[in-house]
């Protein structure tokens, strides 16, 4: 017999939630087959058997929260898969001899073959059934909360107790209509995981450090000529890699956290740390939130590489397929709302980082271009900071870098 326990995933991350065994009790599995799907505060794990048998026992159920090093369920080597149960059907023939006054016992078992004929084609977790054949509710008669239609156990339990807090509802009608209004205009949805995780980071981010934001605005006119001009060409050079902004931002923000050390620098206790290197955090949005994946080493990237590895990234978290190692050691982060159409923000530092450059919509705007008004292409930026290590002329001047490099374009290609 084989356990299957939680591994460690990473120091910082101690427990997950499960969000669906992949396999029931009574399937084979192969080794290193994924059984079942563990959500953490930061990515989705698939958690594999290490032996080839029949998974015999579920120990944890989904929704539950399980620690490393947990064992979660039971794998029984070379095991034979189990029988399927409707083969036992034939033995309902014997029924008529419930006439006699001894055998009226089977009639129990009724409820029973119902369940097996009608909860097998619900989709349920072994708990729920459990639950349900000592309940005797016919699973088709619960609604699932999950939007999949599996039946979980707090569904058995919760369509349990609505059935006996029936009666007691029609003694007091008064309290109906009261129920039935809150259903009607508010919706209750749990938190996922990592929407808890982000939320209480966010709070102790806003909490713990002196946030400032500054802005200032930059002429996008000569970067998306360049960018008109050498797509075409650099997508054939670079097989199939199309050339965006975000490469364009992440070189001018390379070239500015050089200029400006404390942008790329972080608070330890006491200490202020200076970082060496340049992992660019770029913000992709998924259906569970926003994650921040990191490009390593952005100063020794090209436009190409970086645009490969952000189109990779972006790619691995919409399929929640991104490692820890993906999301850790960030130096500072980029996030772009312009792609949503947002025209002015003030984003908020990620992590335990000290500032975060946040990018906006491209609007056509009138400007003054020396004695002319003209319309030009403008994107408003903002740079969030704390100011407990990054000074007000340091935040300016690295908004400003970023700003220059950005309006002469090929002055980034000397920063390369």
């Amino acid at each position: 017999m084989a356990d299957i326990i939680v591994p460690e995933l990473a120091e910082s991350i101690t427990e997950g939630e499960i969000v669906r065994w992949v396999k029931q009790v009574g399937d084979h599995v192969d080794k290193g087959e994924f059984i079942v799907e563990l959500e953490t505060d930061k990515v989705n794990a698939e958690i594999i058997s290490e032996e080839a048998g029949v998974l015999t026992e579920i120990l944890a159920q989904e929704g539950d929260v399980v620690e490393v090093g947990a064992v979660i369920a039971k794998v029984e080597a070379g095991g034979a898969a189990a029988a399927p149960a409707p083969k036992e059907e034939p033995k309902q023939e014997e029924a008529p001899k419930a006439e006699e006054p001894k055998q009226e016992a089977p009639q129990a078992a009724a409820p029973i073959v119902e369940e097996t004929t009608s909860n097998d084609r619900v989709i349920a977790s072994p708990a729920a059934r459990k639950l349900a054949r000592e309940k005797g509710i016919n699973l088709s008669e619960i609604s699932p909360v999950d939007p999949q239609g599996r039946v979980r156990v707090q569904d058995v339990a919760a369509h349990g107790t609505a059935s006996a807090a029936a009666p007691k509802a029609a003694e007091a009608p008064k309290a109906a209509p009261a129920k039935n209004v809150d259903d009607s205009r508010v919706e209750v949805v749990k938190m996922t995981r990592r929407q808890q995780t982000a939320a209480k980071r966010l709070l102790e981010v806003s909490q713990s450090t002196a946030m400032l934001t500054t802005f200032n605005e930059i002429d996008m006119t000569n970067v998306m000529a360049l960018r008109k001009r050498k797509k075409d060409a650099f997508q054939e050079a670079h097989d199939g890699t199309r050339l965006g902004f975000m490469s364009f931002f992440t070189k001018a923000v390379t070239a500015a956290l050089k200029k400006y050390p404390a942008v790329n620098a972080k608070i330890v206790g006491d200490e202020l740390h200076y970082n060496k290197f340049y992992d660019i955090g770029v913000a992709v949005a998924t259906p569970d939130g926003l994650v921040v994946p990191n490009v390593r080493d952005t100063d020794r990237k090209n436009f190409a590489e970086i645009e490969a590895t952000i189109a990779e990234l972006a790619t691995k978290a919409r399929n929640k397929k991104l490692a820890l190692s993906d999301l850790e050691g960030g130096s500072f982060t980029i996030t772009n709302g312009g792609v949503f159409g947002s025209l002015m923000s003030t984003p908020i530092i990620n992590g335990d980082q000290v500032a975060i450059l946040g990018m906006h919509n491209i609007v056509s705007r009138p400007i003054a271009v020396g004695n002319e008004v003209q319309i030009r292409p403008m994107m408003y930026v903002a740079l969030s900071y704390d100011h407990r290590i990054i000074n007000g002329q340091e935040s300016v001047g690295f908004l400003k870098t970023v700003k220059d490099l950005i309006e002469n374009p090929e002055d980034l290609l000397l920063e390369s």
